[in-house]
């Protein structure tokens, strides 16, 4: 295949300039994809006449149109490059995140407002979909082997910041603007800030010429992927844990106001610090993963940072749903996620080794495999609660997350790193 993306060697301070610029982006992407979540419980539930279930099927609508095109959007990252396809994602998605707060300028039917948000949301999800595969592109086009780990740990670091401040930062924007101008805000900085990475990041990263020369050949080698038993364990690891992760992210809320009878105030408080130490874990990751590559070699570096994240991860998670004492299993369980944190650039990173020019494609269907895995958890974790009660199901969860970092023994990485 010929490579026809311009030659270009920015600067070690343009490069991280660029990894900050996508940690940001990432988690304003985030922070509009969790406003939904923010303005439903508060409104379209409380106030507009949406019922619970309802508003469920919205934020469904959104991962199964983000998971159905989320190989199409890894696709399009390698055929046509990360810097275009992310300036696309910041203008497309910050004007669908926008259209929302127009629904009752429209209507004020809660049928109608149901069919607006499914519509709405479900765009959002095609929108987004190329958002991780495109951003764990940029790093490998634009980081060094050794650095590469750190700028995925970085900017999937940006997305838990993005979650963490939805709820304090989009609330804040409902109670002085009033919820449509909360979407309205939102989408239009998310708008701006994809006319900022067009202009200030996309110069410095490669744009493919696409030919249908091209195309044909970008097709076999991302179809080709499919047959990598190397790729296919370390999605299976990656679902592994994000059954662990979309655990707590959809019901860790749940677990403090019911089973520990807690207040509002102090869940959410919990949620917003264990969120961000899992943000902090990611960096710290990135940047463990770098020295222990260059201590040990490229598969025992990752390796090790893996396994002692997925299974140490899983122990605190353990540790703190058999105890009562609700700042313990906040503690607990902010370790737990942290160490859970440490792993995500070895993922993403590893799985951008293994596509090579496909690297797109790769990300893609990690990410692909590790949803489907996330999106089962909360289905079954609450059905398993009703058997075995909560701590019991939450440590299912765990024993799952303990094996998908025993899988790491099989894997192997197929690049070395750099000293």
């Amino acid at each position: 295949m010929t490579d026809t993306s311009a030659t270009i060697s920015p600067s070690s301070f343009d490069r991280w300039r660029i990894v900050v610029l996508l940690m940001g982006y990432t988690a304003l992407a985030h922070f509009n994809r969790e406003g939904l979540a923010v303005a439903g419980s508060e409104v379209f539930i409380k106030k507009l006449g949406i019922s619970e279930v309802e508003m469920g099927w919205v934020y469904t609508s959104f991962g199964i149109v983000y998971t159905t095109l989320m190989l199409p959007g890894g696709w399009l990252v390698d055929r046509f490059g990360s810097a275009r396809v992310l300036t696309i994602l910041g203008l497309t998605m910050g004007t669908v995140v926008a259209l929302t707060g127009t629904l009752t300028w429209l209507s004020n039917s809660p049928a109608n407002l149901l069919i607006g948000l499914l519509l709405l949301r479900g765009l959002t999800g095609a929108c987004s979909a190329p958002l991780h595969p495109g951003a764990a592109h940029v790093a490998s086009d634009l980081m060094p082997d050794r650095h590469r780990a750190t700028a995925n740990g970085m900017r999937t670091a940006g997305a838990l910041i993005g979650i963490a401040f939805s709820y304090p930062i989009f609330g804040w924007l409902m109670d002085t603007l009033g919820w449509p101008w909360a979407f309205v805000a939102s989408g239009g900085a998310l708008i701006a800030f994809g006319v900022l990475w067009k202009f200030v990041a996309s110069p410095s990263l490669p744009a493919p010429q696409p030919s249908a020369a091209t195309a044909e050949t970008d097709s076999r080698a991302a179809w080709l992927l499919l047959r990598s038993g190397n790729l296919w364990l370390l999605a299976l690891s990656y679902a592994a844990y994000s059954y662990l992760q979309y655990l707590f992210f959809y019901w860790l809320d749940y677990y403090f106001k019911t089973e520990l009878k807690v207040s509002d105030a102090d869940s959410r408080r919990a949620s917003f610090y264990i969120f961000l130490a899992m943000g902090a874990g990611m960096a710290i990751g990135g940047v463990s993963t770098g020295f222990m590559c260059k201590l040990f070699g490229t598969n025992r570096g990752r390796r090790c940072i893996v396994m002692t994240g997925l299974i140490l991860g899983a122990l605190f998670a353990r540790l703190g749903v058999t105890m009562d004492d609700y700042l313990s299993v906040s503690v607990c369980l902010a370790i737990s996620m942290a160490l859970l944190g440490m792993c995500e650039g070895v993922f993403w990173t590893t799985a951008t080794d293994i596509g090579g020019k496909a690297r797109g494609f790769s990300g893609a269907f990690l990410n692909t495999v590790g949803n489907i895995g996330g999106f089962i958890a909360p289905v079954l974790t609450p059905f398993l609660a009703q058997s075995m009660g909560w701590p019991n199901a939450i440590s299912v969860a765990c024993v799952i997350a303990g094996l998908g970092g025993l899988i790491w023994f099989w894997i192997k990485s197929p690049t070395a790193c750099n000293s």
